[in-house]
């Protein structure tokens, strides 16, 4: 899939199938961030693969250089006016850490940079995250008067209710990269690209050699317990959508907007 410069100014997902490898790729300009129709076009391009009998294995990851995923659109949380809008945002979120979960392939996410809210929970719904040193992760939902409910259960799955309770309650500052892979967010965590990629390299490559039927049946085994995560995440999403428009919130984010002017 191409994409022209008119789509790569205002973001755009593209894969490419080669040798069982489905390669997902997804960019924005504000720092690989996560408005609806990115989240949306991620949705449909993971669940493309997940009943392409050609693909064997995802690897999920964004462009660039600088940031992982930014999370949330900050432009899309400031034009929320209702508690309906509010949900229907969030449940992208839901949508996609389902559509990763219930995904038969295993996915493999290659973390080259900073992970904010909804980066996180991509890192943590991934089924193998491979990492670069740098790749510094926070939860910055409750800063802003929200709080990590919809990729909370995905992070806490992964790296249990003590971190997760402490990336939500502090969420002011950045936990390093080493930090992250201590807790098992990240499976590896590499000093330089070259070494990152000549890993993920291998790994997908042997991945694309196993058994599907066999892989399948592992992550089965890995995601056991969480059937009840499709209205689960939807009533977060709902949860999310009411505190949005709180005249709390509202104000948090008001002067977040400006410092950033």
């Amino acid at each position: 899939m191409t994409v022209d410069n008119q789509d790569a100014s205002n973001g755009y997902v593209k894969s490419e199938v080669h040798n069982h490898i489905s390669s997902i790729e997804f960019y924005h300009p504000r720092g690989n961030s996560l408005p609806s129709n990115i989240i949306a076009d991620l949705v449909h391009e993971i669940g493309a693969a997940a009943h392409n009998k050609d693909v064997y294995v995802i690897l999920l990851r964004s462009a660039g250089t600088s940031a992982f995923c930014g999370g949330a659109s900050f432009d899309e949380l400031l034009s929320i006016e209702t508690e309906k809008q509010g949900a229907r945002f969030f449940s992208g979120f839901a949508s996609i850490i389902n559509t990763m979960r219930k995904c038969p392939k295993l996915i493999v996410a290659r973390v080259h940079g900073k992970c904010v809210g909804g980066g996180v929970g991509l890192a943590a719904a991934a089924d193998y995250a491979i990492a670069l040193e740098g790749a510094e992760v926070r939860l910055s939902e409750l800063s802003i008067g929200i709080g990590p409910f919809v990729v909370g259960p995905a992070v806490e799955r992964k790296i249990g209710l003590s971190a997760f309770s402490q990336l939500a309650i502090d969420s002011a500052i950045w936990r390093n990269a080493d930090w992250a892979r201590r807790k098992g967010l990240y499976a590896e965590l590499h000093p330089t690209l070259e070494s990152m990629e000549e890993s993920i390299a291998r790994l997908t490559n042997s991945l694309a050699h196993t058994s599907p039927e066999a892989m399948r049946e592992m992550k089965k085994v890995f995601w056991h317990g969480t059937d009840h995560w499709d209205s689960l995440l939807q009533e977060r999403a709902i949860q999310c959508g009411k505190l949005v428009i709180s005249p709390n919130t509202k104000e948090y984010l008001k002067r977040f907007k400006e410092k950033r002017a």
